[in-house]
């Protein structure tokens, strides 16, 4: 396994990033047991949730069974980074979400409880909150540090200009701030090309991209269709993309065909070499995935095949940061 520090900070962790979604909801908690330490045998040490997963609202299904997969021992929780999320809806009252000082604190310990650990690495907001100000939310983060139930802070689906804002104030405080943004990129979706991954290379946030296949389209989704699987991409939304890009992505297999690498190793693998990406977040539902995801590590991109995912896969505007992306 490879390892990098996320963002400006001296923590290390994997280049690959377990998430947990499915666990609950589309993996029992056998299965999710066996993921995770088939995850610490591969070296990925780095493993993100969130209180909103498992789609039973209030009950943080998926932390529960991380948090019982902890409790077995064996340094299991030593041996993890552990990111968890705050934001989410948790009840039905209205400060049983977002940013609040008191959700954020109340939150946090819910989290800790569920998770059974007196500590979470890494507390993400999981939006943005159009109403608090950042003296509340860095005042509440910084109470939790203090205490040592939060030791860094990232953000989630934040612009550009939040990423500006948040840091701006954590500075005026004293504060180390956020650490890492957590965003959908991936070569089918490049919008934070634009700002967010600019703004985080200039504060020094490590880049986390979720559905890095976007999907499972990135992922072989024409062959598996062919071959009756793809379970995925045969969702509304998945089969409409799929439809109105089939050209680029038939173009994209034969690309990977030719390289010799699986799709989704070549999609995990072309993140890897993005500015400022840490560790793309890898879903997998069975250890199967799990292990067949650790191809994306060996996965090397020549210039010329960077070039050509280019032009399948254009980026927005010119390509690049902004204003020259759109402008002169």
């Amino acid at each position: 396994m490879e390892y990098t520090n996320l963002g400006r900070t001296g923590l290390s962790v994997s280049r690959l990033c377990l998430g947990t979604m499915n666990f609950g909801p589309e993996t029992t908690e056998p299965d999710s047991f066996a993921i995770m330490d088939r995850a610490l045998e591969h070296g990925i040490n780095f493993f993100d949730t969130a209180n909103v997963y498992g789609r039973k609202t209030g009950e943080g299904v998926t932390e529960n069974i991380i948090g019982r997969w902890f409790a077995q021992g064996n340094d299991r929780r030593e041996r993890v980074v552990l990111a968890t999320k705050v934001y989410g809806r948790m009840g039905d009252w209205p400060n049983e979400q977002g940013l609040s000082a008191r959700h954020i604190v109340r939150a946090c310990d819910e989290s800790l409880r569920r998770l059974q650990t007196d500590w979470i690495d890494l507390y993400q907001m999981h939006h943005i909150s159009r109403t608090t100000p950042w003296e509340e939310i860095w005042q509440a983060m910084e109470t939790l540090v203090s205490q040592g139930k939060v030791l860094y802070v990232g953000s989630s689906n934040f612009a550009g200009w939040h990423l500006a804002r948040a840091q701006e104030s954590a500075t005026r405080r004293n504060f180390l701030g956020l650490v890492s943004e957590q965003c959908i990129y991936n070569l089918m979706t490049r919008h934070v090309e634009l700002e967010v991954l600019p703004a985080a290379e200039q504060y020094g946030l490590g880049i986390i991209p979720w559905s890095p296949l976007q999907g499972g389209l990135l992922g072989g989704a024409i062959r598996k269709l062919a071959e009756g699987g793809a379970g995925r991409t045969r969702s509304e939304h998945a089969s409409k993309l799929l439809a109105e890009r089939r050209p680029a992505i038939e173009g994209y297999e034969k690309l990977c065909a030719d390289l010799g690498h699986d799709p989704a190793d070549v999609a995990l693998g072309w993140l890897l070499t993005r500015p400022a990406v840490t560790a793309p977040i890898i879903g997998p539902r069975t250890v199967q995935q799990l292990d067949a995801a650790l191809g994306a590590l060996t996965v090397e991109l020549g210039d010329d095949t960077l070039t050509r995912l280019d032009e399948l896969f254009p980026p927005v505007g010119k390509g690049g940061p902004g204003p020259e992306a759109w402008a002169w």
